[in-house]
């Protein structure tokens, strides 16, 4: 309890994870908690049984029980961030000056950019005119960064035109696609004072107090513009400090705090953003938290994650509502018009009560997609566009809008390009990495060449019943056409599952095949064995999860593959989503399980 307690985690929540056996928080619990505390939005990715849900759920639910306990005493609460104008008027990072890739955190100072084949910068919300100023930026990883000055003119890729003047981790000094050795290299743990002498023409670096001498001569063509800090990173973390923060190592010769610059030297960044802001006043279908998932049991899953962190939260007690499709709508909407704060949902029901006004988004502070590469790959590009666009991104209290995103993996293309358009410089945390495989599963390829076994050719008809991709092809035994060595393939894949089970003597496993036909058919197959769905304790006992088969059966199937003694197999096509922390599993797949 005290460990989640340290997090910021209500007492009421910490006390539940206790009676779940939870000692100590994941690693992506103890990185993602806090960040979504703080206001932030975050894009997680983690291994296997990491704890994922518990670590967007605890967060949601102490978050929308603060809403609601404040609404009950009648507060407006704290904003998290506030518009466009407002963020102008502190010394920060500008969220709207920044690159595609580039997160700025709650506080406006901690600066992140996870992609590693392009560099993304960003400049402050205000810049100088005029003085002698000084800030400080503090190395939070060993990944490639340039500080510096730029002007408004100046591109984000600090240093590489004649309006950004930059000092990098390399030991180099860039300015006009020049680069020039400069100082001394910095990385993790260094400090970096950035110093600006406007009236003298001059700036200079420092590493952990060190004066580095002067970098850069003010050219005549700038001495009129405004300067404002700048960055650019590449798979690195910065955190800077203007001066509200007592400095590492104190500026001399009469340099101040960039923050403390006077009004009549100080010029505001010309960008700015606008924040729609909700005027709805409480409804009851109107949820303060929406957590989407690709599949029924995903959501059936998380909701009971939602209800057990939840259980001991009192006045205002949380209401949670399963939206999900195979189940009749009235029992669905008769709760809704009793009043919901947490909503779990796939998009099929969600977009049908959204689209006929039963279930209204406007006071969403929260919008979680859980497995978003899942339901990418599934074609929810545009509901989760729209539902997004529905959602007001400042509400009526002045509480902004987060956006959690789950993924397999946060480096893939479409997830990327998501989480550009509907997230507000996001913190990514990523504890799997591009090509990660989790520890625990083994790879083991098994090469099928029918040239060289040729036992397929035996089987005749007693062989595994394949797709009948090539039902009207010739594909006897002899004929030697590419038709029959991929037919001759599809036979000898299961046949070598048969043998995998056998041979390894598995008591259970699970068996990705490519469609849901191969699913039928692997089925159909272990039956032939003496296997099956009914044949509980048997070798070949079987049981299929894919998305064709009725939901009350894929659920029981899941709970007798669950309980370990009613099922030996699992069959699933790659469009099946589950919450593999459920499940015990074999594989010899030789790519990740997404």
């Amino acid at each position: 309890m005290a460990a989640f307690s340290e997090m910021g985690v209500m007492p009421e929540i910490a006390q539940a994870v206790e009676e779940m056996d939870w000692l100590l928080p994941t690693d992506i619990q103890a990185e993602s908690i806090p960040l979504i505390l703080g206001g932030g939005d975050v894009l997680m990715a983690a291994e296997t049984g990491s704890g994922k849900t518990g670590a967007f759920s605890i967060p949601v639910i102490q978050i929308v029980y603060e809403t609601l306990k404040d609404q009950q005493e009648g507060k407006k609460g704290k904003t998290t961030i506030k518009t466009g104008g407002a963020v102008l008027n502190k010394w920060q990072m500008n969220p709207y000056d920044r690159g595609s890739a580039f997160a700025i955190g709650s506080d406006g100072l901690c600066c992140q950019s996870r992609e590693v084949k392009e560099w993304h910068g960003c400049r402050a919300t205000k810049g100088v005119t005029k003085g002698k100023y000084y800030y400080e930026v503090s190395c939070h990883d060993q990944g490639l960064c340039r500080i510096g000055w730029s002007t408004m003119q100046a591109s984000l890729d600090l240093g590489t035109d004649k309006f950004g003047f930059g000092y990098g981790g390399t030991g180099k000094k860039s300015h006009n696609k020049q680069f020039d050795s400069y100082g001394e290299e910095f990385t993790m743990h260094d400090t970096v004072g950035c110093y600006l002498d406007i009236d003298k023409g001059q700036m200079k670096f420092s590493k952990n107090g060190k004066d580095l001498g002067i970098a850069f001569e003010i050219p005549p063509h700038i001495k009129n513009q405004a300067l404002f800090a700048a960055c650019v990173l590449k798979n690195a973390e910065l955190k800077f400090n203007f001066g509200e923060e007592d400095f590492k190592f104190p500026p001399k010769d009469g340099f101040i705090a960039l923050c403390k610059a006077p009004d009549g030297n100080v010029q505001k960044s010309q960008h700015a953003g606008n924040a729609q802001v909700a005027q709805t006043k409480n409804l009851p279908n109107a949820p303060k938290a929406l957590i989407v998932e690709p599949s029924r049991e995903l959501a059936e899953q998380t909701l009971n994650n939602v209800k057990q962190f939840k259980k001991n939260v009192d006045n205002p007690k949380l209401r949670e509502l399963l939206i999900i499709g195979g189940v009749a709508a009235r029992d669905q909407l008769s709760v809704l018009e009793n009043g919901v704060d947490i909503v779990v949902g796939t998009p099929g029901r969600l977009d049908d009560l959204v689209s006929t006004g039963k279930l209204n988004l406007s006071q969403v502070r929260f919008l979680v997609l859980d497995e978003a590469d899942g339901l990418l790959l599934q074609g929810y590009s545009d509901f989760i566009n729209r539902i997004h666009g529905q959602i007001p991104q400042i509400t009526s209290d002045g509480k902004r809008l987060q956006v959690i995103v789950c993924s397999a993996t946060l480096h893939s293309f479409d997830v990327k390009k998501l989480s550009e358009k509907i997230m507000h410089f996001p913190t990514w945390v990523d504890l799997k990495g591009e090509d990660s495989v989790p520890e625990t599963v083994h790879h083991v390829v098994v090469p099928v060449n029918p040239k060289s076994d040729k036992q397929w050719e035996r089987l005749v008809k007693n062989h595994i019943r394949t797709d009948e991709v090539h039902a009207k092809d010739n594909t006897r035994p002899g004929v030697n056409s590419p038709e029959m060595w991929s037919e001759a393939i599809k036979i000898l894949k299961g046949e070598y599952a048969v043998r995998a089970i056998k041979e390894h003597k598995m008591d259970q496993a699970i068996i990705f095949c490519r469609t849901k036909i191969d699913c039928d058919n692997m089925e159909q197959y272990f039956m032939q064995q003496g296997g099956g769905p009914d044949r509980k304790g048997h070798q070949f006992s079987c049981v299929c999860l894919h998305g064709d088969r009725k939901p009350h059966e894929r659920k029981q199937n899941l709970e007798r593959f669950k309980v370990k003694n009613q099922a030996v197999t699992v069959l699933l096509s790659p469009q099946t989503n589950l919450n593999q922390d459920d499940l015990m599993w074999n594989c010899n797949n030789p790519r990740p399980l997404q």
